[in-house]
């Protein structure tokens, strides 16, 4: 128990920095973190895998919105205005230490499989403006996978600010703009008389029921959701926490909907399920409009935008849970010494470099199986499955902290907090076990495969590794100096 837990003068003392601080902060609007929490979750990338089912891709995002995305939200909301550090002194403070390493790593791991299906979606945007039907060419996409990461790698070990502009505007070169274009060609398209390639008639609201492989694709969403807990860190920079943080949620809530369903259903209207590339279905679309309005020459103009807002992401993260995880490791020691090392620029390059052997080696899958959808699919959902391990640990830490440490000052108190706890849980254990079921886009390989790369992605990711990482950590591989030198310069 800390001395803010408690009456007396430490604890007293501690209240009133806390209160320090928060005076000192800059404050912000509800409406601004609103924005900020829709630019760190929205994209068009996941568009071709909702459109997949037409109208029913609305019913498809809502479900998860509620169900996930506002649980994590105001839980976390509440554990960032009370434990600073994130989601590994949440985790560690209301379960355990070893927890909570588990949860930064699976937020590092998840990165592994996360870059080649985001690259993947890149190569075949650029396939578009080269050559379209590279985009289906699993070799392609593997030397593009591995290019653009290893590229990424020397720009980020250099510790380089050069990105960040690239990042900062990638919500509207490379979603607001493009999408907003997307809808607009979409309804001018059913405006002139055009039949739409997906039914739009309220039969199709919901996903036609063939057991459940028919709602397997709502797995992809608790992804595409992912990321709400990182804005919470700034609910003590609102004047009134209490009830400008859910408005701001809501309002980010709408916004993303709105990005998420409407370039959905566009693509819907234009290209045939039966024909939709997972990687390649947002240009496919804007394609096919193109054609259509004769206006080819904007693909190219698109395709950028779309590449630039996508590379400026990963470079953002790629450095961004491997520091985490250093940080973490050399303060109790996780990763041994070779791993915690710096270069010259201050950057973590060993672990970017362990992490691209991986990844070089998930890239060349691309090249060996034939369906590239299938793939980036199967890709897809084990970064989810081994994602959703950090909001297990997450809502369970936030039901033990409220219990066990109720008059811990927090800023943000979330309403309800147990029954959105358990919301959260079982939505996301629920999605978990879903993620075992193969969909269609799977291209009808042998069930039991599916099964077995999946399983065995989550299960070396998320249970073997950072495990066996735990068992060989020493005493000796701890650097509280390193670490709070590290903490200084981040702050």
């Amino acid at each position: 128990m800390s001395a803010a837990d408690v009456p007396g003068p430490e604890g007293a003392a501690a209240v009133a920095g806390r209160r320090v601080k928060a005076v000192a902060a800059p404050r912000m609007t509800w409406v601004t973190l609103a924005l900020m929490t829709t630019s760190s979750v929205a994209s068009l990338r996941s568009s071709p895998t909702m459109a997949v089912y037409g109208l029913a891709c609305v019913f498809l995002y809502v479900v998860p919105a509620i169900v996930f995305l506002l649980p994590t939200a105001l839980v976390s909301a509440e554990l960032a205005s009370g434990w600073e550090g994130g989601v590994y002194n949440w985790v560690a403070q209301g379960l355990s230490k070893p927890l909570g390493f588990l949860a930064v790593w699976c937020q590092f791991a998840m990165t592994i499989f996360y870059y080649p299906s985001l690259l993947a979606y890149v190569a075949s945007t650029i396939a578009y403006v080269v050559d379209p039907s590279l985009a289906s060419n699993g070799l392609y996409t593997a030397i593009v996978i591995m290019v653009l990461y290893w590229t990424g790698v020397w720009v980020s070990s250099r510790g380089t600010n050069a990105v960040a502009g690239l990042a900062s505007w990638g919500l509207i070169i490379g979603t607001l703009i493009p999408g907003a274009l997307l809808v607009v060609l979409g309804f001018v398209f059913l405006g002139q008389g055009n039949g739409s390639a997906a039914p739009m008639s309220a039969d199709h609201l919901l996903p036609a029921w063939t057991g459940l492989a028919s709602l397997v694709l709502i797995v992809n969403n608790f992804l595409s959701y992912s990321g709400m807990e990182m804005n919470a860190v700034h609910v003590s920079s609102l004047r009134n926490p209490g009830k400008e943080f859910p408005r701001s949620m809501f309002l980010a809530v709408g916004l993303v909907l709105l990005i998420f369903i409407l370039p959905a259903l566009a693509i819907s209207w234009v290209v045939p399920a039966d024909q939709l590339s997972l990687t390649a279905g947002v240009m496919q679309a804007f394609d096919a409009f193109f054609q259509y309005f004769h206006i080819g020459w904007l693909t190219p103009l698109v395709a950028v935008g779309l590449v630039a807002a996508s590379l400026g992401g990963m470079l953002t993260w790629l450095a961004g849970p491997s520091k985490g995880l250093l940080m973490i490791s050399r303060q109790e020691g996780y990763l041994p010494p070779s791993l915690q090392k710096l270069n010259s620029h201050g950057v973590q390059q060993n672990i970017l470099v362990a992490q691209g052997v991986v990844t070089t080696a998930i890239a060349l899958m691309y090249a060996l199986i034939p369906n590239v959808s299938s793939v980036y699919w199967i890709f897809s959902v084990i970064t989810t499955q081994v994602y959703l391990i950090v909001y297990l640990l997450m809502f369970l830490a936030a039901m033990r902290l409220r219990r066990l440490r109720p008059d811990h000052p927090r800023g943000y108190r979330a309403p309800a907090l147990g029954v959105l706890c358990v919301v959260g849980l079982l939505a996301s254990a629920a999605a978990m076990v879903i993620g075992f079921v193969p969909s269609s886009q799977f291209g009808g390989g042998s069930v039991w495969a599916y099964i077995g790369i999946v399983g065995g992605g989550l299960l070396l990711l998320g249970v073997i590794v950072p495990f066996g990482f735990l068992k060989a950590s020493k005493p000796e591989w701890r650097d509280p100096a390193a670490a709070a030198a590290i903490e200084e310069e981040a702050a």
